[in-house]
């Protein structure tokens, strides 16, 4: 079985240093908000080009806290991508506010600037595109957009850890960008983290703020807080990890251009990067009209895929009193039905990727 992700491969090989990592964190005698977490602000906002990083206990935070940060909450409405994890959309929920869903681009998956008209209102408050599968959004038409309606832009860049949009690194274009570091993504923790990178110093600190109790002095509250924070342990896994993400982005790089090559001829829709786009290859997701029938014959054949996602966030019951009807958002609609993830990861061998390649054709073939 060749697997979607082997994350203890990934892992393994960070062994010694993880262990001197944690040893160091242990005999220290501080674990929450404390030298390495600084340390792993200071190193992700330098490979982000960013002033500022605040880091939070996980990636949903980040987005929650930035916008209780922009003073976004209820009577506000808030702009999502239609096609996206379910995420961005709580993080609107939770602060009050409401998800305006907008249709992606059907090229590259991501939202769509020219769609961003028809959505915006009086109520609008703020715009969240997100970088899906590791690749960035257009964020030149949609930060015009905002800027000439006083807009703010927070990039939802969990899947996006090193992503390049034409030649800057992302992380630093919009008024904050919100990162996760679950297992899974480019960057990952061994377990749960976020963070929030900005040039803007007042929101930084607010957010620094809104992360430890709506404290800035100790026992002194100045605000309605949470407890989000990044423990010392995990900040200390990171920056270990941080280290090696160029190096892992440009093996998923490479493994994409292997199954470009290997599946172009297929009748596969493969996916597409404009020219002034850098992505990093957090998934590689293709498009096929019978994809629950090429799922189960790829399991059969030993290839190990996921579907991402399988229910666009407004059909999902949690979302419901929304009231947004099958048949609304039909792009999204369709990609629910049709996108497959290939296996693709740091420790995937050439052979692996040989493999999937070939099973891919034989399955494609005998649809």
């Amino acid at each position: 079985m060749i697997k979607f992700l082997d994350l203890q491969a990934v892992n393994a090989r960070f062994e010694p240093a993880l262990r001197e990592a944690m040893q160091r964190v242990l005999s220290s005698g501080w674990y929450v908000l404390a030298s390495e977490c600084e340390a792993f602000e200071a190193e992700f906002a330098r490979f982000c080009g960013a002033d500022q990083c605040v880091s939070v206990a996980n990636g949903l935070d980040a987005l929650v806290l930035t916008l209780r940060a922009m003073g976004i909450g209820p009577g506000d409405e808030v702009l999502v991508p239609s096609n996206t994890f379910i995420a961005t959309w709580l993080a609107v929920t939770q602060v009050g506010a409401t998800p305006v869903p907008v249709e992606p681009v059907e090229a590259t998956y991501n939202m769509d600037p020219a769609c961003l008209g028809a959505a915006v209102t009086a109520r609008t408050r703020a715009i969240i595109p997100v970088h899906l599968y590791g690749q960035p959004a257009e964020l030149d038409p949609i930060l015009a957009f905002a800027r000439e309606r006083g807009l703010r832009v927070i990039e939802d860049a969990a899947q996006a850890h090193g992503a390049r949009y034409h030649g800057q690194t992302i992380g630093a274009r919009a008024d904050a960008a919100c990162w996760s570091f679950y297992p899974g993504k480019n960057l990952g923790a061994l377990g749960d983290g976020g963070a929030v990178t900005t040039n803007d110093a007042a929101l930084a600190g607010r957010l620094r703020t809104l992360r430890n109790y709506g404290s800035s002095t100790k026992y002194h509250h100045d605000e309605i807080g949470s407890n989000s924070r990044l423990d010392e342990l995990q900040a200390a896994i990171l920056r270990v990890k941080l280290a090696a993400l160029p190096g892992d982005n440009a093996r998923r790089a490479a493994i994409a251009r292997a199954y470009d090559a290997g599946l172009a001829d297929l009748p596969l829709v493969l996916p597409t990067v404009p020219p002034h786009i850098d992505p990093v290859w957090h998934l590689y997701v293709v498009r096929h009209p019978r994809r629950d029938m090429l799922a189960r014959r790829l399991a059969e054949a030993g290839v190990m895929t996921v579907i991402h996602y399988p229910v666009a966030p407004h059909l999902q019951p949690a979302y419901a009193t929304l009231g947004i009807a099958r048949g609304t958002l039909p792009l999204a609609e369709r990609l629910q039905d049709e996108v497959l993830s290939l296996p693709i990861g740091p420790t995937q061998s050439d052979a692996e990727t040989a493999a999937v390649v070939r099973i891919v054709r034989d399955c494609v073939g005998a649809l």
